[in-house]
C-alpha cells in the first residue's frame, strides 16, 4: 500500500477523482498529505472534510530551491511515497525530484510533448490543432517533459473555445490519473530512457 502525496494549488478537482477512486478500492494506496501552496485552494477544504491530514506552505516570494525543501521537509515527515502534482501552480527544484525518481506524477492538459506550460487548449486553438488531449507523465527538472505514462486524445470541435475545450478534456484527466497511478501502485509501470511499458495483469512480483 503506498502513501501518496497530493499538491494542489486550487479547487482539486483531479484530487477529488484520485481520492474517489482510492476510497473506492480501486487503486492500492492512501493519500497521507494533502498539500497547497494556497491558503484558499478550495481542495484544502474537500481534503479537511475527507479527513487526510493537510498543509498549506506558502510560495510566494520563496526561491524554487528553498521552497522545494520545505515541501520535501513534509513530504518525508508525512512518510510520502508518490507525489501527484493536481493542478500545482509551481515548478518543483531539482533537488526534490531527485529525491523522488519517477515517483512524481503530473497531469497535463495536452498531448505531449505539444503544448507545454500555461493555457495548453488556448495554445491548441490558437494553433488550429484537430486534435489535443490529456497527458499523465513523470515529471522531471524540465517542464512538461518527463517520460509518458497515458494520453488520451480529444478531437478539437468547430467552434471551441478555450473553456469548452478544457472542459471535455477535465473528464479525460479525471479517468486516466487514477489509472496511471493505480498502475504504479501495482508495480507494473517499468520505464527505459523515454519510454514507458505497461505490464499486463495485476500486480508483478
Amino acid at each position: 500500500m503506498k502513501n501518496v502525496g497530493i499538491l494542489i494549488s486550487g479547487r482539486g478537482s483531479n484530487f477529488r477523482a484520485l481520492s474517489d477512486a482510492i476510497e473506492a478500492g480501486r487503486i492500492p494506496a492512501r493519500i497521507s498529505l494533502v498539500l497547497s501552496n494556497r491558503a484558499s485552494a478550495a481542495g484544502l477544504e474537500l481534503a479537511k472534510e475527507r479527513n487526510y491530514a493537510t498543509a498549506c506552505i506558502p510560495s510566494q516570494g520563496v526561491d524554487r530551491d528553498a521552497y522545494s525543501r520545505l515541501l520535501a521537509r513534509e513530504l518525508r515527515s508525512a512518510r510520502v511515497d508518490l507525489v501527484c502534482l493536481a493542478g500545482f501552480m509551481r515548478i518543483l527544484g531539482p533537488e526534490l525530484v531527485k529525491q523522488y525518481p519517477l515517483r512524481i506524477l503530473n497531469i497535463h492538459p495536452s498531448l505531449l510533448p505539444a503544448f507545454t506550460g500555461l493555457h495548453a487548449q488556448r495554445q491548441a486553438l490558437e494553433w488550429g490543432a484537430k486534435v489535443t488531449g490529456c497527458t499523465v507523465h513523470f515529471v522531471d527538472e524540465k517542464l512538461d517533459h518527463g517520460p509518458i505514462i497515458l494520453q488520451y486524445p480529444v478531437p478539437v470541435e468547430e467552434g471551441d473555445t478555450e473553456e469548452s475545450l478544457s472542459a471535455r478534456i477535465l473528464v479525460h484527466e479525471h479517468q486516466i490519473y487514477p489509472e496511471a497511478l493505480k498502475l504504479l501502485c501495482q508495480g507494473r509501470v517499468r520505464v527505459k530512457g523515454r519510454s514507458v511499458r505497461i505490464l499486463p495483469g495485476g500486480p508483478q512480483i
